[in-house]
C-alpha cells in the first residue's frame, strides 16, 4: 500500500502536538527556515524550547568554539553546534517535568546562493535525538546541495528538508530506507541533492551507513557515495579539493580483486606525468552499480546493493577511498570529480570499455560523431588522463593495447590524436603474467 505523504505543515503540526517531542534549533546560514515552519504550523511552544542563529563568526566561535580549518560550512561545524546545543538539553532540562520527554537537537549551517551567484549553494544538515525518555542519543546528519538559481526557493527546501529530517527521525527511525525516502517528501526533482547521510546510535543498531548511501543513489539523491579507508561516508570535495586523484573502475560482480599490480604501474606512470608532489595522491577505487556497459544513465532496480555494500567494504579494506557510482561512462565520471576542482586526474581502466567507445557500430540509429565529440569534450577537459590496461583477447591470443585496439573510421582521427597529445595512454612495464583476459 502506497504511503501517505503529509505536507510540510502538517508534518511539522503533529510534532508540534507530539508530547514526547522537545528540542532546540540552531541554524546558520540561511535563516530561521526550518523552526520558522514548527512557528507557523502552530503550538510550537510543546515542541520549541530555543531557536538562534549565529551569524557572526566570533559569536559563532564564542559558543561552539574555533573552527581550525577556517570553514563554518562543514561537517566538523554541525557536529560541533549538535554537541553543544544537545548537550545543554540535557543538562537544563531536567526533573519531573521532562521525565517523559525525548529530547533533540537539530542543527544546519548553510551557504545559500550569494548576490553574485558565484558560490557553490550547499550545506550540512542533522538531528541529535532520543527515541525513548532518558535514552542515549541518536544521530542522523546529511551534506545536502541546493540547485535551485533562486535563493527564496533555496531557503524553502531547506525549510521543508528540514522538517522532513526531524519527523523522519521521530516516526520512521525504524525503517531506514523509509527513513531516507522521506526526506524527499514535498520537495521537487531537482531542487535538491543528499550526497552522504550517517546514522547511529541505539535507534539503528542493524544500519550499515555503506548501504544506506547505496540506496540513496538507487533513489536518485545523488549519482555516487564515496567512502573513506574506515568506511565512513565522505563529501568528496573535502577529500578531494585541490588533490591529485587516481582512480581504478572496477565493477561490483567481478569474482576477484581487482589487477593490483597494474594499477601501482599505472598510478606510478600518473605521478611521474603530472610531477605530483609527495602528499597530494588520493588513489580512488570505483565500483560501479553496473556490471553492464550501457548507454542507460538509469540504474538498474534488480541491483543486490548488500552485494555492492559488501564489495565497497573489501575495497575500504584495501586502505584506499572508495567511490560507488552508476558512472556507465567515463566522462560522467570525469564530470563528477570537476566539481571537487581536483588539480589533475588519471583513470585506470580495462582497454576493451575504451574500444566500446570508439566503435561506432555500437551507436546505431544515434549521432555517434557528435556522442563522441561530447565524450571527449567531458572527459578531457580538467587535466583528466586514462591509463588503460591491457587485455588478451582468448580468440587470437593476442594482448590489446592502444596501438592494435580496433577503431572504427570515424573515430580514428580522435582516437590518434588523444595519443598523441598523452590524453590515453598504455600502462607501461608490465609483464605477460599480469594480463587477462576480460
Amino acid at each position: 500500500m502506497e504511503r501517505e505523504i503529509l505536507d510540510t505543515k502538517r508534518k511539522a503540526l503533529k510534532i508540534n502536538l507530539d508530547p514526547r517531542i522537545y528540542g532546540t534549533f540552531a541554524e546558520i546560514g540561511a535563516g530561521q527556515e526550518v523552526s520558522r515552519n514548527f512557528f507557523n504550523a502552530g503550538a510550537a511552544s510543546g515542541t520549541v524550547a530555543k531557536t538562534m542563529s549565529a551569524y557572526d563568526m566570533t559569536f559563532s566561535d564564542a559558543i561552539y568554539g574555533t573552527e581550525a580549518s577556517g570553514r563554518y560550512v562543514s561537517q566538523n561545524r554541525l557536529l560541533q553546534m549538535l554537541d553543544h546545543e544537545f548537550g545543554l538539553l540535557t543538562e537544563r532540562l531536567s526533573g519531573e517535568k521532562y521525565e517523559s520527554r525525548t529530547f533533540f537537537a537539530f542543527a544546519d549551517t548553510v551557504t545559500t546562493l550569494n548576490y553574485k551567484r558565484t558560490n557553490e549553494p550547499h550545506g550540512w544538515v542533522g538531528i541529535r535525538f532520543q527515541n525513548e525518555p532518558g535514552g542515549l542519543p541518536n544521530e542522523i546528519f546529511f551534506h545536502v546541495r541546493l540547485l535551485d538559481t533562486d535563493v527564496n526557493m533555496q531557503q524553502r527546501v531547506l525549510g521543508i528538508i528540514g522538517v522532513n529530517l526531524l519527523y523522519a527521525a521521530f516516526y520512521h527511525y525504524q525503517d531506514p530506507k523509509l527513513m531516507v525516502e522521506s526526506l524527499a517528501d514535498n520537495l521537487t526533482i531537482g531542487s535538491v541533492e543528499i550526497d552522504l547521510i550517517s546514522v547511529k546510535g541505539p535507534a539503528f543498531p542493524e544500519v550499515d551507513n555503506i548501504l544506506l548511501n547505496l540506496y540513496m543513489i538507487m533513489k536518485d539523491f545523488s549519482a555516487a557515495a564515496i567512502f573513506d579507508a574506515d568506511a565512513h561516508p565522505r563529501q568528496a570535495k573535502d577529500l578531494l579539493y585541490k588533490k591529485d586523484i587516481m582512480i581504478l573502475r572496477t565493477k561490483y560482480g567481478q569474482k576477484s580483486l581487482p589487477n593490483f599490480n597494474l594499477f601501482n604501474k599505472a598510478t606510478d606512470q600518473f605521478k611521474r606525468t603530472n610531477k605530483v608532489e609527495d602528499g597530494n595522491l588520493a588513489v580512488m577505487i570505483e565500483v560501479l552499480l553496473t556490471n553492464v556497459l550501457t548507454d542507460d544513465q538509469e540504474t538498474p532496480d534488480d541491483i543486490d546493493l548488500e552485494s555492492v555494500a559488501k564489495r565497497a567494504q573489501e575495497m575500504c579494506d584495501t586502505g584506499n577511498i572508495v567511490i560507488v557510482s552508476n558512472f556507465t561512462r567515463h566522462n560522467r565520471l570525469a564530470k563528477y570529480l570537476a566539481r571537487c576542482k581536483p588539480k589533475s586526474v588519471g583513470l585506470a581502466t580495462n582497454i576493451n570499455n575504451l574500444k566500446f567507445v570508439f566503435n561506432s557500430t555500437n551507436f546505431k540509429g544515434e549521432n555517434y560523431s557528435g556522442q563522441l565529440l561530447s565524450y571527449v569534450n567531458d572527459m578531457f577537459n580538467t587535466n583528466v588522463r586514462l591509463f588503460a590496461y591491457p587485455f588478451l583477447d582468448k580468440k587470437t591470443n593476442e594482448v590489446i593495447t592502444t596501438s592494435n585496439m580496433p577503431v572504427t573510421p570515424e573515430a580514428k582521427p580522435l582516437f590518434d590524436f588523444l595519443l598523441i597529445n598523452g590524453y590515453i595512454t598504455d600502462i607501461k612495464d608490465y609483464s605477460e603474467d599480469e594480463v587477462k583476459t576480460v
